[in-house]
């Protein structure tokens, strides 16, 4: 099978290229080298071994070429992150959603009709909860005078009580809270509506925290893995927001490439969008992480400096049935063994913020 790997290049994208081909697939990669995620020196060593266009997903001309005799494909380019401020938007919104409006049109052109999509957890916004008294409820939003106060922990919209967070279903109410998580909910309904337009298939993987080699380093649109690792590297303690106990699902980029591998050679449904968790199933708080880093790299304890950043949410911990179920998907690397190899994997030092 010949796929376009948009984004090819990148952290995600360069390990589903290895994988598919190790499997005997022709992988063929497009990236336009965003600053936010490539180094200076350019094209990155670990994607000289495939077929590479240095080129924006936005250019409809160019994806003319690149989907020539391309039997699928696995759209990872996007610019991701938390967000800096809401001057981010128009660029979230040019890479993520309008790059994905063109990849759409001309594969519907190049009679292309199999698709695996890069979501992410965040479009979940909050996770699930439950409260003792009122059951399975959705919490408003984190009030000011609560995160001030150090109470951190949701709210039932009905008896005020602290929520109990539980496992989340690939069914539960998107709720996007920053601009990144807006811009990915925007392209599965993109991709949903391409697909009942055109009798095409398309896996939209959910990853949650994924980290491993090749992530980028010393910029603030990295994952928290990397300025944890960062940071100690540095000699400086990790500074953990809040009060460390978010929970949070981190799974191996070797795993997300599997999960990738497997949409692609798994038949979706003709016509429908079919979103799927790419987690561990092993849950971990944000201070867990931490300390498992700053033992690996025998630096400095890390520091709980309290406070939160706007739209962040407390817990998001996904259920994984359906990703066995569909997919055969199980991850394979535990959480230490993870962490402990993470704080010694080559990550790639980005040019700038643009």
């Amino acid at each position: 099978m010949r796929v376009l790997i948009t984004g090819g290049a990148g952290f995600i994208g360069s390990h589903i290229a290895d994988a598919l081909a190790e499997r005997g697939h022709e992988p063929v990669l497009l990236d336009n080298l965003l600053p936010q995620a490539h180094g200076p020196s350019g094209t990155p060593d670990w994607s000289a071994r495939h077929e590479l266009t240095i080129g924006d997903v936005g250019d409809a001309r160019l994806l003319a070429t690149a989907l020539r005799g391309v039997d699928a494909v696995c759209h990872q380019a996007a610019m991701v992150g938390h967000g800096l401020t809401p001057s981010d938007a128009p660029e979230y919104v040019r890479h993520n959603d309008f790059g994905t409006a063109v990849l759409l049109a001309a594969m519907h052109a190049a009679g292309v009709g199999r698709l695996v999509l890069a979501s992410s957890m965040v479009v979940y916004g909050e996770g699930r909860y439950v409260c003792a008294a009122d059951g399975a409820v959705r919490p408003g939003p984190r009030l000011a005078e609560d995160l001030a106060a150090g109470r951190f922990e949701p709210r039932c919209t009905r008896c005020g009580a602290e929520l109990t967070p539980g496992l989340v279903p690939e069914d539960a109410p998107l709720d996007p809270r920053s601009t990144y998580a807006a811009t990915k909910a925007a392209q599965e309904f993109l991709a949903s509506a391409w697909a009942r337009q055109t009798g095409g298939e398309v896996w939209a993987l959910r990853y949650h925290n994924v980290y491993g080699p090749r992530m980028p380093r010393d910029t603030p649109y990295a994952g928290v893995a990397s300025l944890f690792r960062s940071a100690l590297r540095r000699g400086e303690a990790p500074t953990v927001l809040e009060d460390g106990r978010q929970r949070r699902d981190f799974v191996h980029v070797s795993d997300v490439a599997r999960a990738n591998l497997l949409a692609l050679e798994t038949d979706g449904v003709a016509g429908v969008l079919l979103p799927v968790n790419i987690c561990s199933g092993e849950p971990h708080t944000v201070h867990e992480l931490a300390v498992a880093l700053a033992t690996a790299c025998d630096g400095p304890a890390p520091r709980i400096v309290g406070g939160t950043r706007p739209g962040d949410v407390r817990h998001v911990v996904a259920d994984p049935s359906n990703a066995r179920s569909l997919l055969g998907f199980q991850a394979r690397v535990p959480f230490a063994n993870g962490v402990a190899a993470f704080a010694g994997d080559p990550l790639r030092e980005p040019a700038g913020l643009g």
